[in-house]
This record gives structure tokens, sequence and C-alpha cells, in this order.
């Protein structure tokens, strides 16, 4: 099993360049780094992980930026947006976004997306809640066109475009994968159909084996996961590998540099037992 790591980067924790640096030097694999574009004074939807919603959300750095400052400080690392809010984003400026990581970094870009759980954010960028889900297929299905043809058309219910020329085109072919988050029976036949890997967000091993039997079952086919969060527990992390985890993430706190150095260090003991 690989292990990686998922965080919030904002402006109140470690930098994007020393954090890829730590993590390429402790011998993580990936980095996956959320996304929000901003938060709304008032917010009825509930935060899904229960409470107040954490500051790092109101203070995220924009994912492609921070990605790209750290593909020039690593050589190796897998660079994730874990998830990228479609729903909420242009698909061409998009497709320009992650092609342009995937040649600056030389084939090293990995587009998680999800739906989002932010009525009233993703209500902001003109997306109605109801029918964000046709809206994520379509444009998932619009970037792959202008990732893989010279001249891409896409002529949808929410996505419409004549013949267009885009360039750069991703290095890794036929395009960067696509990992899609969520979790039941929408998400896993979006992975059906346009994903490569399943990006499971938590859930204990007893509780994420049969979603991933459903979710290969739904595909039709073995596909790779990667957990979002995992605990940092060497005996959970075997029981993940046991089930068919490929990758394993441990979330980390965003905090400044020093602590964050601190428990990366210790993250990086328990992976070093599986090596």
């Amino acid at each position: 099993m690989k292990f990686g790591v998922s965080t919030f980067v904002t402006d109140q924790g470690i930098r994007p360049a020393p954090l890829g640096r730590a993590l390429e030097e402790r011998g993580f694999d990936a980095l996956f780094i959320a996304e929000h574009s901003h938060i709304p004074v008032d917010r009825r939807t509930p935060y899904p992980g229960g409470g107040d919603l954490p500051d790092v959300y109101y203070r995220t750095l924009d994912p492609f930026v921070t990605l790209a400052a750290v593909a020039t400080a690593t050589r190796r690392l897998l660079l994730g947006t874990g998830i990228a809010l479609l729903v909420q984003r242009d698909p061409i400026t998009t497709a320009k976004e992650v092609s342009s990581l995937d040649l600056i970094s030389d084939g090293r870009a990995v587009f998680g997306v999800g739906a989002g759980w932010n009525r009233e954010e993703m209500e902001n960028h003109g997306t109605d809640p109801s029918t964000r889900g046709r809206l994520m297929d379509e444009r998932l299905r619009a970037i792959r066109e202008l990732w893989t043809k010279e001249k891409a058309e896409f002529h949808g219910e929410f996505v419409n475009f004549d013949p267009v020329f885009q360039w750069p085109k991703p290095v890794q072919q036929p395009h960067p994968p696509i990992y899609v988050g969520g979790g039941g029976d929408a998400a896993f036949r979006r992975i059906a159909a346009v994903g490569d890997a399943w990006l499971a967000n938590s859930g204990s091993p007893e509780e994420l084996r049969p979603q991933i039997e459903r979710m290969r079952e739904v595909a039709g086919r073995e596909v790779p996961v990667t957990l979002y969060v995992m605990p940092e527990d060497a005996e959970v992390a075997e029981e993940y590998q046991r089930i068919g985890v490929e990758r394993a993430l441990f979330y980390l706190p965003t905090m400044p540099e020093a602590e964050s150095i601190a428990r990366l260090d210790s993250m990086a003991r328990i992976a070093a037992r599986f090596q």
C-alpha cells in the first residue's frame, strides 16, 4: 500500500513548496489538497462533519496555484486535487489548469473531483444544487474532449461549445487520472463512466469493505481505491491494506511549518513499516 497526505493548504499553515519537499523527503507518494473558492456568510447547509465549520474551509489557497508551487519543489510526488469542486468551475478553464499542471510537473497531476456539499457556495457560482450531478458528469466529459482532441467540441444540457483548439495537452496519456470522490451508486456510476479511481472519503475498514465491493460491482471492473483520511495507526493501516486500498492518505492538520514537519515525521514512521 502506498501512503500520501491530504490537507487544507491555507495562508496560516506551512507553505506549499516546503510541504512538498518534506513529503518527498519522507517517502510519501502523493499530496491531495482540498478546495473551497469561498464560504458564504449566510450558510444554511450543515457541515457534514458536524458542529461548526473549521476555519481552514474559509482560507484555502487556489489548488492549482498551490500544486504548481509544489511541482517546482518536487520530482516524484503525485499532485492531486482532493477534491476540485467541478460543479463550481468552468470546464474550459479547468481543463487548461489541469493540463498545465501536468506539463510543468512532467506528468504528475491527478484530477480528484467531487460534487460538493455547500449548497450556498455552489449557488453563488450559478449552480443549481439539484442538478449538480448531471452538471458534473457533463463537465467531466467536456474536459476529456479538450484534453484528448485537437479540435474539441461539446454539446450538452449544461456545457455547449463548437470546435475549439486548446493547448497544452496533458503529458499523461490519454489524460491525467480522474479520481472520483463521493459514496453511493451515483458516484459509482460516475466512476464507471469516466473514473480511473475511487477517492473514498473515510470510514473504518469494516464500513469500507462493502462499499468497495459495491463500487466495483457498479463499475464493472477492479477500480483502484485511495482513502482520503486514514488514522495514524499501523494496525488500522494493515486492515485497509487487506481490504484492497491501494493508497491511504494521512490527514495533516493545517499548522505552521515546524509543527507540520514533526507531524509528518510521525506519519512517516508508520508508513515505513509497509516498505
